[in-house]
């Protein structure tokens, strides 16, 4: 921990820094003793950029994302799950019964383009991510139980977090990225929330953009190609354990590849520096190329469970079409669909057998959770075509038109539209196998991978006809400490994939149960608590089957040889990743 400076000095007004965050040596299994500096670590995204706006950015691979890696009051330890200081300069002062946190910031940090870091940029971040009308898919990161968490600047240096309850994910919580005050709070204080969503999109100047973390964007071309500079301000403030600034490298860049077999060419092509292998098809090919001199490559292969989802979710508000809003809200046709993913073929055929079945939201790697879910009975509704084809008797469809679908009394076949985003070849599989599962049960699924800015839309529009029938997505973020999105399974939140009315309201008992249960957890400090408390979610989850999961694939590493600085064996895995980019450099 780093001694927090004098309330004088601060009062003065001095440039004085506070001690710099020391990255430990123990988070790299290759130290950079030489301090070898510069190059270009080669990232790539299957789906193009939607906008450098950190607050109107909902997508797991992004500009803001990236950006802003590295910057957070806290960071959690990968050796223990610890959170420690990074921004904060100490640990915080915790106080009105574990409610309040008074965290003092590092003098000295400073943005991109050279302005100071301060208390003001935390409280505008806050203030533009709770406004909602900006729409920000952190929004509910803010709220427990609909009370607001209330950030306040003290002094200059710094702020105070009051939470309307005690939160076991309240470090995580004070951990975002602020963004600059003197420009989203300049457009904010000026224009709103619209002035705050015009600025950063895809066609503002490189040079325009201002950011507090590692990366700051240096160039971008459509369909192509984004690169990211290194930061020098973060070396100012971040060190590894020999006092070398960070990062190391000079770029990171990103190609934006057509789909997952593409990015695998080029992995194996030596033009990328990382790949996530899907599946026993990709680690072979891999292997080969290693093997036969053609790569020179790291690979390991089943070092965790993912920490990610894959699912499928179906659309309760559909005011124009009634027959489907009604099938789609009742438990039995939900409960049909999960008889009907045929979740071993998935594991076999997109994985390649590296997988496992899921049922619940709960990512597969948080294994303590699921345990204790299912050991309090929640309900797994397995592959099982007959008890699919009973379910669907009981809403009325007994019989088959002469293509083979069930029909109504009406002879209006059972059919909905299922759409992926174009270029996951894994989901696209998924989605294929699940479409003609389904038809096997006399059910329709016309399947349609589609531009995933274009899907992403659809999932978070809110309203009573929201446009579509039904995704296969996946989720990944969120924490270990309480394995439940806060912007998932509340009512109201952003991602209540299957249920966003335009007053948030909860449609059924069990997902008003669910949203209570959520907020129950996250006030149980008592890991075990929480854990049992998790367990009755699950329950509650499993039994209204509101999202049908699907697959968990296992976490595979590889990585080209030319870059170092990877974690230690024994601390990758899907949640950490294999590296920190901060101490990766080129050989």
């Amino acid at each position: 921990m780093k001694k927090a400076l004098t309330l004088a000095l601060a009062l003065m007004g001095t440039s004085a820094f506070a001690a710099p965050f020391v990255y430990p040596a123990a988070w790299t299994a290759e130290q950079n003793t030489a301090n070898k500096r510069g190059g270009e670590f080669r990232d790539y995204t299957i789906s193009d950029f939607k906008t450098f706006n950190p607050f109107t950015s909902a997508e797991a691979t992004s500009i803001p994302l990236t950006m802003g890696a590295g910057a957070g009051l806290f960071t959690q330890d990968p050796r223990n799950d610890e959170f420690i200081p990074k921004m904060a300069d100490g640990p915080a002062t915790v106080s009105n019964n574990g409610k309040r946190f008074v965290v003092k910031i590092r003098q000295g940090m400073k943005f991109s383009d050279g302005q100071e870091i301060t208390a003001d940029d935390w409280v505008t971040t806050f203030k533009i991510h709770t406004d909602d009308k900006v729409g920000s898919n952190s929004y509910d990161s803010f709220f427990l139980n609909d009370k607001p968490i209330t950030v306040k600047k003290i002094n200059t240096y710094t702020v105070q977090f009051d939470f309307p309850a005690v939160s076991a994910t309240a470090y995580a919580t004070m951990s975002y990225t602020p963004w600059p005050d003197h420009v989203f709070g300049a457009a904010y204080r000026s224009g709103g929330a619209e002035g705050v969503k015009k600025l950063w999109g895809l066609g503002t100047a490189p040079a325009q953009i201002v950011s507090p973390g590692m990366w700051v964007l240096s160039s971008y071309r459509a369909g192509e190609r984004a690169v990211l500079s290194a930061n020098k301000s973060y070396g100012d403030w971040n060190k590894d354990s020999r006092g070398q600034a960070l990062p190391y490298l000079a770029t990171y860049s990103y190609r934006i590849v057509a789909d997952l077999n593409a990015a695998l060419a080029a992995y194996l092509a030596g033009q990328l520096d990382a790949y996530g292998p899907r599946n026993a098809d990709d680690l072979a090919q891999i292997k080969r190329a290693i093997d036969g001199g053609n790569l020179k490559a790291y690979l390991k292969a089943n070092v965790s469970p993912q920490a990610s989802s894959q699912w499928i979710t179906f659309n309760w508000n559909k005011a124009s079409d009634p027959a489907k809003q009604k099938l789609f809200r009742d438990v039995r046709f939900r409960r049909a669909m999960s008889h009907i993913a045929n979740r071993q073929a998935m594991v076999q055929l997109a994985l390649g057998g590296l997988g496992q079945e899921t049922y619940f939201s709960t990512y597969p790697i948080f294994k303590n959770q699921i345990d204790a879910g299912l050991s309090a009975g929640a309900p797994q509704y397995k592959y099982d075509l007959a008890a699919a084809g009973k379910l669907l008797a009981q809403l009325g469809y007994t019989k088959k038109n002469s293509d083979g679908y069930l029909v109504d009394k009406a002879g209006k076949v059972l059919e909905f539209t299922l759409s992926t985003n174009a270029g996951n070849t894994t989901r696209e599989q998924l989605g294929r196998i699940f479409a003609d599962e389904a038809k096997k049960a006399g059910v329709k699924v016309n399947f349609t991978p589609i531009d995933f800015n274009t899907l992403v839309g659809q999932l978070t529009a809110k309203g009573e006809n929201r446009p579509f029938d039904a995704i296969l997505l996946g989720l990944s973020g969120g924490d270990n400490i309480w394995s439940f999105g806060s912007n998932v399974v509340p009512c109201g939140t952003n991602l209540h994939s299957y249920n966003n009315p335009t007053d948030g309201k909860c449609a059924t008992s069990q997902e008003q149960l669910m949203t209570k249960l959520f907020y129950q957890g996250d006030a149980e400090l008592n890991t075990a608590k929480r854990l049992a408390i998790g367990a009755q979610l699950m329950k509650a989850e499993g039994e209204l089957q509101p999202v049908i999961y699907l697959v968990g694939g296992s976490y595979h590493v590889t990585y080209n040889e030319r870059v170092g600085g990877e974690y230690p064996t024994n601390l990758q895995n899907s949640y950490y990743l294999s590296r920190d980019t901060a101490l990766t450099f080129v050989k």
